[in-house]
């Protein structure tokens, strides 16, 4: 197989036959390099950790799981250095192609998973999601995604970077695949889906978006409305200040895990990071404990009111990204201009633990934008249940 996308990681290939046997058989997978396969190290997207470390002497869950279901591995895939970044941009390794966005970033930080997904080297694909990193990235790409309930998969042999939002997420260019994909992930978790019967559209998160994309959008929310026999608004953001608002105290809380778990490595090695990928490390190192304790008891005030609005059979609705791909040659300022409305939409699931599906349902200027669903706690069997249904409907 020729990477003409570079969504895999450069160097020894990373390649294994799945069991002769399973529900994934007849299908190949990528995994993102922050999941550990026996024998390789795992490189996490920067040459200094990927030189500092041995290689893994077990195989991640996620990895182990896709396997004994059939899944072949055929390579691991580029990430954001550390996975700290939304843009998809490595100063190390390039920016993986983004085949339905030309000249456009892929996003992060699963940026070669996704890459693989929608250039068709690879059926489905690893990724995690601690601030958006499947979302954003099947959003921009084009293709169908989930980050999961925090909790619900095991993380094992994955690399941590703020373990109260860390989750296993994975893509798919088929919505045939995306449901099935997860069984094998969920194991003895999985359990019969119920029907949803409320669709919440949250309005602060779709007046986020960019006109062009709420254009792109409304005919699929109006599917979904009638879907449902109608449709409830609400506001997530509100009270306390809007979405932005809690977007400060999702990415408070996520800088001080950050600097927890990578700052010992980080001051002991002083690795070369790329320019965006500094500043954000330098952010993280600046939250101080009192700001963090502070944003904690205000994350779980969040948590509840979002359990609660989606209690049940509610699904959620809202834009996956607030417009499409920032160009490759975006600036980081730019980039950094962006990334506050993303971590605003991507805030109400993060802070929340909830699972989120995003499907690649619209186009503005011919670049993918993703429709996303949310729902309550635990509710990822009935999310990706109904979102393969609709999509059946629609021809998706």
């Amino acid at each position: 197989m020729k990477d003409t996308f570079g969504a895999f990681v450069p160097g020894a290939t990373v390649k294994l036959s799945g069991a002769s046997r399973g529900p994934l058989k007849g299908l190949n997978f990528a995994a993102k390099d922050i999941y550990d396969v026996a024998g390789h190290v795992t490189g996490r997207g920067n040459p200094d950790w990927a030189g500092s470390h041995q290689p893994a002497t077990a195989h991640a869950y996620a990895v182990g799981a896709w396997l004994e279901a059939g899944a072949d591995l055929i390579g691991k895939t580029i990430t954001d250095e550390l996975a700290y970044s939304l843009s998809g941009r490595n100063a190390h390794y390039g920016a993986p192609v983004n085949a339905n966005a030309p000249g456009r970033l892929p996003g992060g930080s699963s940026s070669g998973s996704a890459a693989a997904v929608a250039g068709g080297l690879a059926d489905i694909a690893l990724g995690s999601d601690t601030g958006g990193s499947v979302r954003t990235p099947a959003g921009y790409c084009g293709v169908y995604g989930i980050r999961t309930t925090h909790g619900r998969i095991p993380l094992r042999g994955a690399m941590p970077l703020a373990p109260s939002f860390d989750t296993v997420g994975w893509f798919a260019r088929d919505p045939d695949l995306l449901l099935p994909a997860g069984i094998p992930l969920f194991g003895a978790s999985w359990a019969e889906p119920r029907d949803p019967k409320r669709l919440i559209i949250l309005q602060d998160a779709f007046e986020l978006a960019e006109p062009a994309t709420r254009h792109a959008l409304e005919p699929h929310v109006d599917r979904l409305t009638a879907a449902f026999g109608g449709a409830e608004f609400a506001e997530a953001g509100e009270p306390g200040g809007g979405l932005r608002a809690w977007m400060w105290r999702f990415i408070t809380l996520q800088g001080r895990e950050i600097w927890n778990v990578h700052g010992p490595w980080i001051e002991r090695v002083q690795p070369s990071f790329g320019p965006e990928i500094a500043e954000h490390f330098s952010w993280a190192r600046s939250v101080t404990t009192e700001a963090a304790e502070q944003a904690a008891p205000e994350r779980e005030d969040f948590t509840r009111r979002m359990a609660a609005l989606f209690e049940g059979d509610a699904i959620g609705c809202l834009p996956t990204t607030p417009s499409i791909a920032p160009r490759l040659d975006a600036t980081v300022a730019e980039l950094g201009e962006h990334r506050i409305e993303l971590l605003s939409l991507n805030a109400i699931a993060g802070l929340a633990r909830l699972p989120q599906v995003t499907l690649p349902l619209a186009s503005v200027s011919g670049c993918p934008v993703g429709l996303s669903l949310i729902a309550g706690p635990g509710q990822d069997e009935m999310l990706l249940t109904f979102a393969q249904a609709f999509c059946r409907d629609a021809g998706a």
